[in-house]
C-alpha cells in the first residue's frame, strides 16, 4: 500500500493506493507541519487517526509533501515519526511547493505555482525541474498574502482602530478578541499560524469594504514583488494558484496580476486530487 500525503498547517490529506494506482481510501488529520509542531503532537496526530493506525503495517512508501519542509531539520523529524510509525515504509518527504507543481502544470510546460492558503510560497517550474529562489522563515517573517498575513493584519486593525467601527462591532461578534486569548493562541499554544489564519475567512466576507480590500491589495502586491518577480521570465508564463485563500480571491489575484503584466493559469483550492493522478502516472 501507498500513501499520497499533502500536509498544510491546518489539514492533512492522506490518499492510499495500490501498487497498480488504484485509490483504496482517504483520510484526514490535522496539520502536520514539523516547523512549528514538535515530534509528540506530530506523532499523536498521525496514530489517532484509526484508518492510519490500523494499517500502519501494512504501507510500503509514503510521499509525504509537507508545509515547513523545506529546510532540513523539520524534515528529518516528520521523517523520524513516520519510521516509528509506518514501520514497514519507505519515504520520499518534499515541501508542500512540490505537491502545487504537480497538481496543476503538465510536463515540459514553465510556470510559475504560487501557494496560497494558511501560509503561502512560490516555485517556478522550467518545464522539467523546481527551483526555489526564496527559502521560506515561516509564518512570522514572510507568508505574505496567506490566511496567516491576513489575519495578522485583521487583528493589527482592530487595536489600532483602523477598520470602521461598524465593522469592527462585526468583528468582535465573530471572534473572541480579548488581549489574554489572542495572546495565548498566538505565543503559547500549538500552531498560532493556523489560529491567526481562521480570521481570513472575515476579510474574504467583507472585501468589498475599502479598507479590507486595501488589505488583501497590500497583501497580494507583496507577494507579487517579493516572490512572483523574482523570477527574471515571470511575464512570459502562467502564474497558477494553489490554497484557499487563492480561491476565494481569485478574482483579486487576476486583477493584482494585470497591474504587474502578469497571467493568471490555473487555480486549484486543492491539490490533492492532481497530486494523485501525478502518482498514479508514474506507477502505470
Amino acid at each position: 500500500m501507498i500513501f499520497v500525503v499533502d500536509s498544510g498547517s491546518t489539514k492533512t490529506d492522506w490518499i492510499a493506493l495500490e501498487e497498480s494506482g488504484k485509490v483504496l481510501f482517504s483520510t484526514q488529520t490535522l496539520g502536520l507541519n514539523p516547523q512549528v509542531l514538535p515530534s509528540a503532537i506530530l506523532n499523536e496526530r498521525i496514530i489517532n487517526n484509526y484508518d492510519l493506525y490500523q494499517i500502519r503495517e501494512k504501507v510500503s512508501y509514503v510521499y509525504f509533501y509537507g508545509a515547513g519542509c523545506g529546510v532540513e531539520s523539520p524534515t528529518r523529524r516528520i521523517e523520524k515519526v513516520f519510521a516509528e510509525i509506518f514501520v514497514n515504509s519507505e519515504f520520499s518527504v518534499l515541501e508542500d511547493t512540490y505537491a502545487a507543481v504537480y497538481s496543476v502544470v503538465e510536463p515540459h510546460h514553465p510556470a510559475i505555482v504560487c501557494i496560497l492558503g494558511t501560509g503561502s510560497n512560490c516555485t517556478y517550474f522550467d518545464g522539467k525541474d523546481i527551483e526555489q529562489r526564496v527559502t521560506s522563515l515561516g509564518y512570522i517573517l514572510m507568508d505574505e498574502a496567506s490566511g496567516n498575513f491576513f489575519g495578522k493584519q485583521l487583528i493589527r486593525a482592530y487595536y489600532f482602530k483602523t477598520m470602521p467601527e461598524p465593522l469592527a462591532r462585526k468583528f468582535e461578534e465573530q471572534y473572541e478578541l480579548s488581549p489574554d486569548v489572542i495572546k495565548e493562541n498566538v505565543y503559547r499554544k500549538e500552531n498560532p499560524n493556523t489560529y491567526l489564519a481562521k480570521f481570513a475567512q472575515f476579510i474574504i466576507e467583507h472585501k468589498e469594504i475599502p479598507e479590507m480590500r486595501s488589505i488583501i491589495d497590500v497583501g497580494l502586491q507583496r507577494f507579487i514583488s517579493h516572490q512572483i518577480l523574482q523570477f527574471k521570465d515571470a511575464k512570459e508564463v502562467p502564474i497558477h494558484f494553489v490554497g484557499s485563500i487563492a480561491h476565494y480571491l481569485k478574482d483579486e489575484i487576476d486583477e493584482a496580476l494585470k497591474k504587474n503584466d502578469l497571467t493568471l493559469g490555473k487555480v486549484v483550492k486543492r491539490p490533492i486530487d492532481g497530486l494523485v493522478a501525478h502518482h498514479q502516472k508514474l506507477l502505470r
